[in-house]
């Protein structure tokens, strides 16, 4: 399994796939809610509108033996009494749920006695009595009317606060109520929504319709569109799948070129192999860019790096060679050792070893030391010591501290002023000054100064310039490299120009101690 998720292109690709997933099953489930929604509430007005059909009708005295009930199967209705007793339902309705009356049988009302003509004792009475007594009796029933129809206010009156009011003869209900449930018509049973209106009639009182509205329409389109759903959603997924793997392969192409080319690198060791840098302005065109410019610097710095190998052998070699033959020429004829000769030749090879390991050091990251160094006093404890220059040193010195380490210090002062005895007629000057944040030391000569182009080239290590060759002339090239070496360690710059009497100056700057700090 962690070789199948190994790859980046899987990983993309089963991300991606999870994402798209989980969006598709939210927006179907979105989807198949809103659908239903809408559908159940279409079948809801479609059986108010039924149910309201019917009881329009009883509002206008149709008997509910003669009601036109609509399509059976569509809308199953059933028109309920006060007390619940079915009066009338739809042909074939066979069994119902959900309206709360089980029945789908009407039950015939049994009709009221109608009132027959008094007899009296005095049947042989005239036409003009019987009218007499039906005029009483009709009153008589007015009036008991009248009082049932005030005893059945006041109790409305006594009860309105616990019920709706009472319908109008004739009047709907507004509102219907709505319910899910299920019927049988004609052998097949569906689901459906019911509507329930009540009416208040002339001859029955309230009566309660209860009209059905099918959900087949619901049902068939949620499960249309589920299946829709359930065989497009995999399909989808497994082009994003797919497209995913692809696009991310194709994206990655140049990155397995480039890990490829540096592979070869590496097994050859052939650091100006260069790795295909695509067409491209993205990031893994930035990294090919990139990896060509470590790539080049990594061989500058070995091809350096061989080269000070090459120089450094150069140069002990000659003092080495130097020192044997004397030694030899010692062994055979003793009264013939230049032991003068032989002493410098060893002092050259001690102060060449001591400048490759400080550049070594150097090299290695050595940080400096952060204490508190006095150029000034620095500058008059090195020049005290040099008592055999071959021209003299002048000093002009402003007490100024830097940070660092005294002894990297000193061994570039002593370095540069070396330098500037080697080319200067007839004097060198040290001084030592503040510049804003900086720390200035110059030391200047009175010689021929050095070329514009070549202000860079003699720092660079082994680099001497013509008229500084000669093995007399002393040193390895190693001075200036170091001196600015140090500079840059301690955050400061090394740099040459032209002096003000002539010939050159060497200008260090460093950050001076409160700003370093």
């Amino acid at each position: 399994m962690k070789r199948l998720f190994a790859s980046v292109r899987a990983r993309a690709a089963v991300g991606a796939t999870l994402v798209v997933a989980l969006a598709l099953v939210v927006a179907g489930t979105a989807v198949l809610l809103s659908l239903r929604t809408s559908l159940i509430d279409q079948a809801d007005a479609q059986a108010a509108s039924a149910a309201r059909d019917v009881a329009t009708q009883l509002s206008t005295g149709v008997a509910p033996d003669r009601l036109e009930l609509p399509d059976n199967d569509d809308h199953p209705v059933q028109v309920v009494g006060e007390d619940d007793r079915l009066v009338a339902a739809s042909d074939d309705l066979e069994e119902i749920t959900g309206t709360g009356v089980p029945a789908v049988t009407p039950v015939p009302t049994p009709r009221k006695p109608t009132p027959q003509p008094t007899s009296t004792d005095n049947s042989d009475n005239s036409n003009d009595g019987d009218q007499t007594d039906d005029a009483g009796e009709k009153q008589e029933a007015a009036e008991a009317a009248e009082e049932a129809a005030e005893e059945a206010a006041d109790d409305a009156a006594d009860n309105g606060d616990s019920g709706d009011d009472p319908l109008e003869r004739g009047e709907i209900s507004d509102d219907p109520h709505t319910s899910e449930g299920s019927a049988r018509v004609d052998g097949e049973t569906q689901d459906y929504r019911f509507a329930e209106l009540t009416v208040n009639t002339e001859s029955r009182g309230e009566l309660t319709v209860h009209a059905g509205a099918t959900l087949a329409t619901e049902q068939n389109a949620v499960r249309t569109a589920l299946t829709a759903m359930l065989i497009g959603f995999p399909l989808l997924l497994a082009v994003i799948a797919a497209v995913t793997w692809l696009v991310t392969r194709r994206a990655l192409r140049p990155v397995d070129a480039i890990r490829a080319e540096m592979a070869v690198i590496t097994a050859s060791e052939d650091l100006g192999r260069r790795v295909p840098e695509p067409d491209t302005h993205d990031e893994i065109a930035r990294l090919a860019r990139t990896t060509n410019e470590t790539l080049a610097a990594l061989e500058a710095s070995v091809e350096r790096q061989r080269r000070f190998v090459a120089d450094a052998s150069h140069e002990l070699r000659s003092p080495i060679a130097s020192l044997r033959t004397q030694l030899e020429v010692g062994a055979a004829h003793p009264g013939l050792l230049d032991v003068p000769g032989a002493v410098e030749d060893t002092v050259r090879l001690q102060e060449l070893a001591a400048d490759l390991l400080l550049l070594a050091r150097l090299d290695a990251g050595e940080k400096p030391g952060r204490g508190r160094v006095d150029l000034a006093a620095l500058a008059r404890e090195e020049l005290s010591q040099r008592t055999g220059d071959r021209v003299v040193v002048t000093a002009d010195l402003d007490s100024v501290e830097v940070a660092g380490s005294r002894g990297q210090l000193a061994r570039v002062l002593g370095n540069l002023v070396t330098n500037a005895q080697r080319h200067a007629r007839s004097g060198v000057t040290v001084t030592s000054r503040a510049d804003g944040v900086w720390a200035v030391l110059e030391v200047a000569d009175d010689g021929d100064g050095v070329p514009r182009q070549e202000r860079e080239r003699i720092f660079e290590r082994f680099v001497r310039l013509d008229d500084a060759r000669s093995r007399d002339e002393g040193g390895a090239g190693l001075g200036l490299a170091i001196a600015r070496d140090v500079a840059a360690r301690h955050g400061g710059t090394l740099t040459v120009d032209d002096s003000p009497g002539g010939g050159a100056v060497f200008v260090l700057r460093l950050p001076a101690a409160t700003a370093a700090s």
